[in-house]
């Protein structure tokens, strides 16, 4: 049941090649596309962004980390008040700087090792982390699901939803051969044909649509010059150590599902500095901060695929796609609850896999003050928590139950062990 179908550096046949790609492509999309919807930034540019963010963190993890880097989540608040304090040139350099402090940390890992960070974000925080970005983005699944394009719940299209989620799931368990490969694509197919069949596809786009279309890229010092101010670095930055836990948690979770870790090797500076690296190149050319994604690991956990030529090549249908305006404009008519049945899926796995982490390190919740850090962090991020600094700055949701998780960790009685040492038990585990 759990033997590798094709593992880190298989390269697949070329019909696997374009299907498992593409299955990555749709996975991402839904999520990567939604953020520029929703901060008003461009979905080709996103699109553009993910490729070459993707592309520059395989080099830089030297080919060794199957992962896709996509539209982060943690960052849409704090872009839409960059861009309503400083226009779009505000949210780019914002992102520009937590970017930056990818690139610092990276470098800290790189001189005083990772034991550190592992220290300051364990799985009891990390963990809830996860749970709260895959639970928070559960209203958004289901909203998808749910509503027709005006918003207003529909029964027609909460069907499509369903259709979709249907096909998915019994297809990643039922399926066999190439078929349980691609689970994720053939229940946006299922869905797809389904929403043709019931009249709410709408192909109006794909007709104005030019076959090549150059993308609105936001480009410094061309559109826009550049001016750092204090309230842009504090609304910007502090999500990083969201983001930074997420991506920690990704690459332990991806070590789990891959057989390897991935914090040791090809080591945490070099995803972290991958991860840096994509959002920066994002903010370049004017598209949302970048981060790993759940969704990706998910697929990567159901089809057992875990070649990285697989991501290359999504990576690079991507950035083709995003200058394609005939293709693009047809992805785009792919109707939203499709997108939204599938998502119900993908982010529950991102909040699973937060769980699945606390299950692994042994977390044990009998001890109150595992209890305590876990309970603070999911009701705080979950619940939407803030501080307001200022008109401009707040730490919000998701950043704050973070922040306040990594000082109850701290400061609380009874801070035994880190992330790291997780590995270093299943190891002995093995040997013995």
């Amino acid at each position: 049941m759990n033997k590798i179908i094709l593992d880190v550096k298989d390269v697949p046949s070329p019909v696997q090649w374009v299907t498992l790609s593409l299955q990555h492509l749709f996975a991402m999309f839904g999520s990567t596309i939604l953020v520029p919807y929703l901060v008003g930034l461009s979905p080709a540019i996103a699109l553009i962004s993910s490729g070459l963010g993707t592309i520059a963190f395989l080099l830089i993890t030297k080919w060794q980390v199957p992962a896709y880097l996509g539209s982060s989540f943690a960052f849409i608040a704090p872009v839409i008040a960059a861009k309503a304090s400083g226009g779009p040139a505000g949210a780019m350099i914002g992102t520009f700087l937590a970017g930056l402090v990818y690139g610092i940390v990276a470098l800290v890992i790189k001189k005083a090792g990772y034991r550190w960070i592992m220290k300051l974000l364990p799985p009891i925080v990390t963990g809830p982390v996860i749970i709260v970005i895959g639970l928070a983005l559960a209203g958004t699944a289901v909203s998808m699901a749910m509503n027709n394009p005006a918003g207003e719940y529909s029964i027609l299209h909460f069907s499509a939803a369903l259709v979709t989620l249907a096909a998915t799931i019994i297809c990643s368990i039922y399926a066999r051969g190439m078929l349980s490969m691609v689970p994720i694509l053939i229940g946006i197919v299922v869905g797809y044909l389904y929403s043709l069949a019931v009249g709410i596809v709408d192909f109006s786009p794909v007709k104005e649509a030019n076959w090549f279309e150059m993308p609105d890229f936001i480009i410094p010092f061309v559109d826009y010059e550049i001016n750092v101010t204090l309230d842009l670095a504090l609304l910007m930055v502090p999500v990083a150590v969201v983001t930074l836990s997420e991506h920690i948690g990704h690459q332990l979770v991806l070590s789990k599902v891959v057989g390897r870790d991935y914090i040791k090797e090809p080591g945490l500076h070099r995803s972290i500095l991958g991860d840096g690296t994509a959002t920066i190149i994002s903010a370049l050319i004017g598209g949302p901060p970048k981060t790993t994604y759940g969704e990706n690991i998910g697929v990567l956990a159901i089809t057992r695929v875990y070649s990285v030529y697989v991501l290359f090549g999504a990576a690079v249908a991507a950035t083709l796609f995003g200058f394609i305006g005939k293709i693009t404009a047809l992805i785009g008519t792919i109707p939203t609850p499709v997108m939204g049945g599938v998502s119900i899926l993908l982010f529950g796995i991102i909040a699973s896999s937060g769980l699945r982490m606390l299950v692994d390190s042994k977390i044990d919740f009998g001890d109150n003050r595992n209890l305590v850090i876990a309970s603070v962090i999911l009701v705080l991020g979950i619940g939407g928590a803030y501080i307001q600094v200022s008109d401009q700055f707040q730490i919000q949701g998701m950043a704050l139950a973070a922040i306040i998780g990594i000082i109850l960790n701290l400061i609380l009685p009874g801070n035994k062990e880190g992330a790291e040492e997780m590995f270093d038990k299943e190891d002995k585990n093995s040997i013995a």
